[in-house]
C-alpha cells in the first residue's frame, strides 16, 4: 500500500469518535505507521502517545470538546463550503455519486463528507481521493490552523493529513481562504471505473491485516 495511503487510513481511524476500544487498536496503528513517511508518521505517533496517556473517558471527552462548528473545528468537509444551507444537501449527494462512480457504495451511518470517510476513500482510490481532498483543501487547512493555534493535539493529525497533499500548507488563515478561490482541480463525477463495492464503504477490502479497517464510526450518546 502507498505510504500516503497508510497515513490517511491511520488518520481516519483516530479522527473518529474513539469509543471504549480505541486503546486496543493502538498497537496496530503504531505498526501501520512503520510504513508511512517519516514526517507524518512522527506527527501521528505523537498523537498516539498523547491518546495512550489518557483513559478512554478522558480521550472521548477531549474528542467531543475539540470538534464542533461553533468554534470552526468541524470534521464535515462540505460544512466549510456550504455551511448549514440547502446547498450542502446537493454537495452530499454529489459525494455519494463520486464514491459510487469509483466503485465504492457508501453504506456508513455518518454523512459522506465526514473526514474519516473521505480519508478512507483517498487511501483506496488514491488519485481520485487526492483530488477530492484538494477540492476541500481550504477547509482542511482552516481546520488544521484552528486546531494547532488552539493547542489541540488533534492538530498533529490534520498536519499529517495535509502532508499527504501536493504543495506546502498555507501558514495563515488568509492564505488558506485564498485556496477556495481557485476552485476544485477537476470534476470527479463520472471519472471512475466500476469496481467492487465495500462497506462503508463495504466488506472484502484488500487492506493490511494489522489495520482495523473497514470501520463504522461509533455513534456518540448524550
Amino acid at each position: 500500500m502507498n505510504p500516503d495511503a497508510l497515513v490517511r487510513l491511520v488518520a481516519g481511524c483516530v479522527l473518529q469518535y474513539p469509543g471504549d476500544h480505541f486503546h486496543d487498536e493502538l498497537p496496530r496503528l503504531r505498526a501501520a505507521l512503520a510504513g508511512a513517511p517519516a514526517e507524518p508518521a512522527a506527527l501521528l505517533g505523537a498523537f498516539l502517545d498523547h491518546a495512550e496517556s489518557l483513559d478512554p473517558i478522558g480521550l472521548c471527552a477531549e474528542y467531543t470538546s475539540t470538534f464542533d462548528t461553533r468554534n470552526r473545528r468541524c470534521l464535515y468537509l462540505t460544512w466549510w463550503v456550504d455551511g448549514d444551507t440547502r446547498r450542502r444537501g446537493l454537495s452530499l449527494v454529489r459525494l455519494k455519486r463520486i464514491y459510487r462512480d469509483f466503485g465504492l457504495e457508501f453504506a456508513g451511518e455518518e454523512l459522506p463528507d465526514f473526514l474519516p470517510v473521505a480519508l478512507e476513500f483517498a487511501a483506496l482510490r488514491e488519485e481520485a481521493g487526492t483530488e477530492l481532498l484538494q477540492e476541500h483543501r481550504a477547509g482542511l487547512e482552516l481546520l488544521r490552523l484552528a486546531l494547532t493555534e488552539s493547542g489541540f493535539p488533534y492538530g498533529r493529525v490534520l498536519e499529517a493529513v495535509c502532508a499527504t497533499l501536493p504543495g506546502p500548507s498555507p501558514e495563515t488563515r488568509a492564505e488558506a481562504k485564498a485556496l477556495a478561490r481557485s476552485g476544485p482541480p477537476q470534476e470527479l463525477v463520472g471519472a471512475g471505473s466500476p469496481l467492487e463495492p465495500f462497506e462503508p464503504f463495504g466488506p472484502g477490502i484488500d487492506l493490511p491485516a494489522d489495520l482495523p479497517w473497514p470501520t463504522t464510526p461509533e455513534r456518540r450518546t448524550a
